[in-house]
């Protein structure tokens, strides 16, 4: 159980460097409106950051 909590949090982590160094501080805004949303389950808050990975990805 321990070990799984682990690799979740560096797979997180991970992917939050990834974000930061690939599309800056719109990849974390993006990221965490996605995670956020999907925790609580505001599809709102899900669109909007789709929508910000979308346009990130557009310009790449």
């Amino acid at each position: 159980m321990i070990s799984l909590e682990l690799l979740r949090a560096v797979v997180s982590l991970g992917v939050e460097q990834l974000m930061q160094y690939r599309y800056g501080a719109l990849g974390l805004l993006c990221l965490f409106l996605l995670s956020v949303g999907y925790k609580v389950r505001n599809t709102t808050c899900m669109s909007v950051g789709a929508v910000i990975f979308v346009l990130l990805m557009t310009q790449a």
